[in-house]
């Protein structure tokens, strides 16, 4: 199947971040602000869910959020994770379904750490699903700049101003 019919069939549209999602989950239940910790403004849904596809070149940009975030392989090219956060410095793995060659099925991006991904084969597509809970909010979504991350990480100045829209 080319990636333009899961497009299709599976109703995405363009994503801030680059790529294409659909919500395709978003629980009944609402956590209180008062139950949940100081970040958030406001209640949040216990979970929500999304398809999330790149195509060819295109990239995930550096973001953050204030929930945990698991992502799920489906099928396509497999994903470089890219995580940049505070304590572990810059890390990458690799989302995909080559296991014995230290791909994951699934990787949990923690709450406050930036991050993006991209495909391994630019020749094609991936498609993943996206969990995150308390449930997204795009209150909650934040898009980095390359220049405020660079002091933090400048090791890896390059990668950030690939990683990042602006």
């Amino acid at each position: 199947m080319k990636s333009k019919d899961i497009i299709e069939k599976l109703e995405l549209v363009s994503h801030p971040e680059g790529g294409y999602y659909k919500e395709v989950y978003r629980s009944e239940e609402s956590i209180s602000h008062s139950a949940l910790p100081p970040r958030f403004k406001g209640e949040r849904k216990f979970s929500t869910s999304i398809y999330f596809m790149l195509e060819e070149e295109q990239i995930s940009h550096l973001h953050r959020l204030k929930s945990d975030e698991i992502w799920y392989y489906h099928s396509g090219s497999s994903f470089i994770i890219h995580k940049f956060d505070q304590i572990r410095g810059y890390t990458k793995r690799i989302l995909g379904c080559k296991i014995d060659e230290g791909e994951d099925f699934q990787i949990v991006i923690p709450h406050g750490a930036w991050f993006a991904s991209e495909l391994l084969d630019k020749s094609t597509y991936g498609l993943v699903s996206c969990v995150v809970s308390p449930g997204f909010d795009f209150n909650d979504f934040e898009l980095a700049e390359a220049g405020k991350l660079s002091s933090t990480f400048p090791e890896q100045i390059e990668l950030l101003k690939k990683l990042t829209l602006r």
